[in-house]
């Protein structure tokens, strides 16, 4: 019987790999502002396209649309985001943040450049263009195979 390596698996050391760097910037935004992941996609999602749907916001972050739909709701109970229901389709909601919401994302955005900063100064220039560059190339690779 053939066995799978895990520790050597590609689609399983980048999944490790995404999990642990997710997991080590959600200290800085749970700690600063008391997100969890899924209301950290959301308001970086609103803050970074502006005005969107839920169903966008779950296709955009590649969140399942229950926790879209619990980020939603305790952004909203936060008063960091309002909804607008679709003059056309009343099932369609379009998300917003408010002035507090833009504020905490604002607030964020820094602190995520330098985080992302940091981490990549912990490679040399080579591993850095090679990471970026390999990143790239599989998405790219995979592009449009999921849908």
């Amino acid at each position: 019987m053939e066995i799978l390596e895990l520790e050597s698996f590609l689609p399983y050391r980048l999944y490790r790999l995404a999990d642990s760097v997710s997991r080590e910037f959600s200290k800085i935004y749970s700690d600063r502002l008391g997100l969890t992941r899924p209301e950290w996609r959301t308001l970086s999602g609103l803050g970074q396209r502006g005005t969107m749907t839920a169903t966008a916001l779950g296709e955009q972050s590649a969140m399942h649309k229950t926790k879209v739909s619990r980020a939603v709701a305790e952004l909203e109970r936060r008063r960091w985001l309002t909804r607008t229901p679709n003059e056309n389709d009343r099932r369609v909601e379009h998300l917003a943040l408010t002035k507090a919401g833009l504020a905490a994302y604002r607030e964020m955005v820094p602190l995520a450049k330098a985080f992302e900063r940091e981490l990549l100064a912990r490679l040399s220039v080579e591993e850095r263009a090679a990471i970026v560059s390999g990143v790239a190339a599989l998405e790219r690779a995979l592009e449009g195979k999921s849908r």
